[in-house]
């Protein structure tokens, strides 16, 4: 069997997501023997890169796919141009089974409201001959709104990290978070004692704010020191809001593979889609709005928090270990 994992990467990036996809590239290749293949674009608007994409449509991408024997291909997904994506899928063999790794639903982001990019999406979704969704209510979403094909649910992202974070024998209510702080509006106001690390900090914090400095997705555990890990959206502290607040109730936020592969608890909204494997696991705590964390941190004993973080270690083990994603992938390839 023949198989391969295609993925498409903006040259432009410089953040943590391309890691996200580029541990399923190497988890596949290691574990299951998968085979890539890589196209590098500029994915923005200059005569550059329009010029760079006529190149690859008429000369690279017909190259690197012709003649090969493929079984299988699944494709990292989305790839942002609906010409590329037509390009690939008519330079494989009318035989080849295709399936899309979702990383995002832009019907669900920044397009929620937009019923011809939705029906757009769902189309091009039910093309496919499976899709890799998010999780058990992503999935639901999709079916709801009309995916027929056959879809293998993820349930996290795996991390994959050689560093991890100091052990910690002893609970001290302490918290951090993680991410781009130029969209993580919230931290403007004072609700508990918090560590932040992360690219784009704001000038002012609240005192209960102490900014810790960037690090690159695969350093950062190791400095990782405190008790539980913040995963949190949008500008207000009772709920998590705005477009990505709201996309928690559907996605897999990789903030959240991050803590738990450094053994890190973490502590996330009820309404996120994760709320619902963070309670399964007892990896962490649930909240309505932050303004519980001082009443749910105080009230946690050492032991409760010390079985969290056993918990969160036995998940890491599975995260480093690309379970998830091999999981997902071998229930598309053994059920077609």
């Amino acid at each position: 069997m023949n198989n391969y994992l295609l993925s498409v990467y903006d040259k432009t990036e410089y953040n943590a997501g391309p890691k996200a996809k580029r541990d399923i590239s190497r988890i596949l290749s290691e574990k299951l023997n998968f085979k890539n293949i890589e196209f590098y674009f500029n994915l923005d608007n200059t005569i550059f890169s329009k010029i760079n994409k006529i190149k690859y449509l008429n000369w690279d991408i017909p190259r690197k796919l012709k003649n090969k024997k493929i079984d299988n291909i699944f494709i990292q997904y989305p790839i942002y141009s609906t010409v590329v994506i037509k390009k690939i899928l008519s330079s494989l063999d009318r035989d080849v089974k295709v399936y899309y790794i979702v990383h995002d639903l832009e019907s669900l982001r920044l397009f929620k409201n937009d019923k011809n990019y939705l029906s757009e999406e769902i189309n091009r979704l039910n093309d496919a001959d499976g899709i890799i969704s998010h999780n058990s209510i992503m999935t639901k979403w999709l079916k709801e709104n009309g995916v027929k094909t056959q879809v293998s649910d993820l349930e996290i992202f795996d991390y994959l990290t050689k560093n991890v974070a100091p052990e910690s024998n002893s609970y001290e209510k302490t918290l951090c978070y993680a991410g781009n702080l130029q969209k993580s509006d919230f931290l403007v106001n004072e609700f508990y004692p918090i560590d932040v690390y992360g690219p784009n900090p704001k000038k002012e914090y609240p005192k209960t704010v102490s900014y810790k400095g960037v690090f690159t997705p695969e350093e950062l555990p190791k400095h990782l020191k405190e008790n539980f890990g913040l995963i949190w959206d949008g500008n207000r502290i009772d709920e998590c809001n705005g477009v990505y607040g709201e996309y928690m109730k559907y996605n897999n936020p990789h903030k959240v593979s991050l803590y738990l592969s450094s053994g890190l608890p973490v502590i996330i909204w009820e309404k996120a889609a994760l709320a619902e494997f963070v309670s399964k696991h007892q990896v962490g705590i649930v909240v309505g709005s932050l303004a519980q964390l001082q009443n749910k941190l105080g009230s946690l004993t050492e032991e409760e928090y010390l079985n969290l973080r056993y918990n969160a270690q036995l998940v890491s083990e599975k995260l480093k270990n690309g379970y998830y994603i091999v999981k997902a992938v071998s229930n598309l390839i053994d059920n077609k």
